[in-house]
């Protein structure tokens, strides 16, 4: 059995396993998507005065996969499998099927051998249907991004219509860098693929922010390790710590001096998006 292969039938193992209940109370989303994008913006941090390289395209040198930290997330951990693909013959109305059928707003564009080629979109379609509709022909000294579109919305398969080359990510790559990537390109769904390019399941952004925002009991357990390590035993004693979707509520009794270095350290934890300061001298 090639890589290819063993990750398909991996990740679709992991896909038969039962999904991680979810809280009752979901995270507002305004609070998510601050506490994602500070975790993007870390990644990012990561990996300042270095260039991402898409996964290898079909013909071209395989790339080889970096050796991530022990114990980090990785693509393959979270990507869906199977990933819905189609070939780059398709007819656009059965293009529009597929992503109805699918309920996603982009599907990668493979070849004979599963090489991913490119990524077809419902705005692509969109795009074609606009341009149809209007009749409208750019003038021969019209602007080249509308002569662009306009060449591609005539265009009758997958192949003329989609973006060319698509924007994919290894499964070896950590969490951290897809969640970069997904957010450097404006992307919902990256395909990953192997070192040779061919398809082997789709990440979705959902997922990756699921990974990258710890749970309110991942706080909870370290705002009382910085408790513990910043406060005299008899303060830390009288401290209650509570957490809901990333607002951390601390309550109990404390001097002043203590509480406001308290509510700094606690502050700085990653993934906490308020403190409620309820100490009482």
């Amino acid at each position: 059995m090639n890589e290819h292969e063993n990750l398909t039938s991996d990740a679709e193992a992991r896909r038969d396993l039962p999904s991680r209940p979810r809280g009752s109370g979901q995270p507002p989303r305004q609070d998510t998507l601050v506490r994602y994008l500070g975790a993007v913006a870390t990644a990012a941090a990561a990996h300042a005065g270095t260039q991402w390289t898409p996964a290898a395209p079909a013909g071209r040198t395989p790339r080889s996969e970096p050796t991530p930290e022990p114990g980090l997330p990785l693509v393959r951990d979270v990507m869906d499998v199977p990933a819905a693909s189609l070939r780059d013959e398709l007819p656009y109305r059965d293009i529009a099927r597929l992503l109805a059928r699918e309920q996603v707003g982009a599907v990668p564009v493979v070849d004979a051998e599963d090489h991913v080629v490119g990524v077809v979109s419902e705005n692509d379609l969109l795009a074609k249907v606009a341009f149809e509709a209007s009749g409208h022909r750019p003038g021969p000294i019209g602007r080249l991004r509308e002569r662009r579109l306009h060449g591609k919305a005539r265009g009758e398969t997958a192949a003329d219509l989609m973006t060319s080359p698509a924007i994919t990510v290894l499964p070896g790559a950590t969490v951290a860098e897809a969640a970069w990537l997904a957010a450097l390109s404006r992307l919902k769904r990256i395909p990953v693929t192997d070192r040779e390019g061919r398809l082997v399941g789709v990440v979705r952004r959902e997922a990756l922010l699921q990974v990258l925002i710890r749970d309110d009991a991942g706080i909870r357990a370290e705002a009382e390790a910085r408790i513990a390590a910043c406060c005299p035993p008899g303060d830390r004693d009288s401290v209650e710590v509570a957490v809901h979707d990333g607002v951390v509520e601390l309550t109990g009794r404390m001097s002043p001096a203590t509480a406001a270095r308290l509510v700094a350290e606690v502050d700085g934890i990653a993934d906490v998006v308020e403190v409620k300061n309820l100490l009482t001298a």
